[in-house]
């Protein structure tokens, strides 16, 4: 039985792809080399592995292609100069204090899954202006990646709007379908929890793990006299009320519609219409929002051929059924065991989003055997889905800040992104699941 459990293809390529990153091996390739050995394996052939791998790549192409256009809309922010207004305001208000500083990063980026659904979009275009204010700061980046992989991750699992409307609806009708009703409207008041955890996994990063100040060399990308002019001068004008409108288009249409690409179009369309940007930039904003999010939605396309490899092994349903035989005399063991099978799962698709269907139809059957209520069964599937999702090496949740924090090629994305996320956020994930399932 356990010869079973290390052996089987989702272990290993979960392990390998984790190892390979360790050693700075690109975050693409390592995907494609663990979905190939994954496929290997499980028996599967080396040419069904690679028609299986691009034919499952369309599953992330509405995320691919939200990522993009949310790129050019980040892009067309930039160019009305309302991300340069925001990131001279912070660099004001903060005024040496590096906890406040952090607190308006995690702000934003909680706004970037709900109010401004504009997801990662903006890292790359408001954390490069500030790294300067962190260096003066002696802050540790390490804290600042915690900061924005909690506002972007958070928000979803404990907030009805925005991304975490699509993530509880899915909780919702995965449950429903496979036998145990929920409302979409009730998933938040179980998953809230969840969210009190990651909370204090933040505190704990800022306060306690990433507090002793960290000296980084000042490699910021110089400006000259006049663009600092441009930036002093810079006020608040009609583009930059009519990006806004479109900020809020933005998010209303994807509200209404559930497509984010629609809403970014439509976001798009308020900005050129309005003349906020003129069209002959549309060109060149594309190109700076496939530049800006390009390499991530793609990483995002081979996860997702990864994932569909790693379901066609057969190696999840194997996983699950390995471990079954220990889940039967403790509810604290089967909570333990659920929790790894979804840490393994979503640290190799690298999406909690698309980690819910594959665990939806094992846990629901499973948690109605172990007699847990509605209310548990939602919090281990959120928790086990969500696990991972900050830590993995081919998540956006890890990918955004890296973007963002490495502008100037100081901050590494394994040692200075996932792995403090991972440890901070999925321990506190596991505890309070726990704590959940028992108060439920």
């Amino acid at each position: 039985m356990v010869m079973s459990i290390i052996f089987n293809p989702v272990v290993i390529s979960v392990i390998l792809l984790c190892g390979l990153c360790l050693k700075k091996v690109n975050v693409l390739l390592s995907i494609i080399i663990s979905a190939i050995v994954a496929g290997l394996v499980g028996g599967m052939s080396l040419s069904t592995i690679m028609e299986t791998f691009v034919s499952g790549m369309g599953g992330n192409s509405e995320t691919a292609l939200s990522y993009i256009l949310l790129g050019t809309f980040a892009a067309a922010m930039t160019h009305t100069g309302l991300a340069t207004i925001l990131a001279n305001k912070i660099s004001t208000v903060i005024k040496g204090k590096k906890f406040l500083l952090i607190a308006i990063i995690t702000g934003i980026a909680m706004l970037s899954q709900n109010l401004i659904p504009v997801h990662i979009a903006f890292i790359p275009i408001l954390i490069p202006p500030l790294l300067s204010v962190m260096n003066k700061l002696k802050l540790d980046r390490r804290a600042v990646a915690c900061a924005l992989a909690f506002g972007l991750k958070a928000p979803y699992i404990t907030i009805p709007a925005g991304f975490g409307l699509i993530f509880q609806g899915l909780i919702a009708e995965n449950m429903t379908s496979n036998g145990m009703e929920v409302l979409k409207s009730d998933v938040w008041k179980s998953t809230w929890i969840l969210g009190g955890g990651m909370f204090l996994g933040l505190l704990v990063a800022i306060f306690v793990t990433y507090r002793k100040p960290r000296v980084y060399k000042d490699l910021a990308v110089c400006e000259t006299k006049a663009e600092k002019q441009d930036k002093e001068a810079l006020k608040f004008n009609k583009n930059h009320y009519i990006t806004l409108i479109g900020a809020v288009a933005t998010l209303t249409v994807q509200l209404l519609t559930k497509s984010l690409p629609l809403g970014a179009l439509v976001g798009l369309g308020i900005v050129f219409g309005g003349g906020a940007v003129s069209h002959k930039k549309m060109d060149k904003l594309i190109n700076e929002g496939i530049g800006l999010m390009g390499y991530v939605a793609f990483v995002m396309l081979v996860a997702a051929g990864f994932a569909v490899v790693l379901k066609s092994t057969g190696g999840i349903d194997t996983l699950v059924t390995s471990i079954m035989p220990y889940m039967q005399n403790s509810k604290l063991l089967a909570i333990l065991l659920m929790m790894l099978v979804g840490l393994f799962v979503t640290l190799g698709i690298g999406t909690s989003f698309g980690t819910i269907p594959i665990l939806a139809v094992l846990f629901v059957p499973m948690c109605q055997h172990l007699g847990f209520s509605v209310p548990a069964t939602v919090v281990i599937i959120a928790c086990a889905a969500a696990l991972g999702d900050a830590g993995s090496p081919a998540s956006d949740t890890t990918l955004g800040p890296t973007s963002g924090l490495n502008a100037d090629g100081q901050h590494d994305h394994i040692s200075d992104t996932c792995i403090p996320t991972f440890l901070h956020f999925n321990i506190s994930l596991i505890i309070f699941a726990i704590l959940a399932v028992y108060l439920f």
